[in-house]
């Protein structure tokens, strides 16, 4: 049988761990403009708009709390949708395959319907939650899929 590349089934746990407080931080940070001070990171100035300029200009501050929230969500997410079952075979291989299909082909079709009815800067705000939504979906349909199985298997 082929290895394939997952992570512990008690990555699955670390990921939660670190998931619901980037998401609860990201949403602070949406909606509430929530900003930790210890955060405020000094940017060079080729990463300002005036990097063309002659003389050299004082470095800005940024403040990554957004940032952090973003790569905990998707850490977090990643460990959640790719850690192994505890009995993990050709089976689950199947479902996690068809679920990952399934998803990408929803997170486009939701990205389409997007594109045409979102204009103007709140799309920036649209392609920010899409990064999140194609492991939401493949999480998401991955365990209604082992319910559906499990509870199958209980029936009979």
């Amino acid at each position: 049988m082929l290895h394939s590349l997952l992570f512990p089934y008690r990555a699955r746990y670390v990921g939660w761990l670190i998931f619901i407080p980037a998401a609860m931080l990201g949403l602070a940070t949406f909606f509430y403009e929530f900003e930790s001070n210890f955060l405020d990171v000094p940017v060079p100035s080729f990463f300002d708009d005036n990097f063309l300029l002659e003389k050299p200009t004082v470095p800005n501050t940024v403040n990554m709390t957004n940032e952090i929230a973003m790569l905990g969500c998707i850490i977090g997410l990643f460990l959640i949708g790719f850690a192994r079952e505890q009995i993990e075979d050709e089976f689950i291989s199947r479902m996690r395959l068809e679920a990952l299909q399934w998803s990408v082909v929803a997170n486009y079709a939701i990205l389409a319907v997007l594109i045409l009815v979102v204009y103007g800067l709140d799309f920036l705000m649209v392609i920010s939650f899409n990064m999140f939504t194609l492991l939401l979906v493949f999480i998401g349909r991955m365990r209604w899929l082992m319910y559906r199985h499990n509870h199958q298997l209980l029936a009979l």
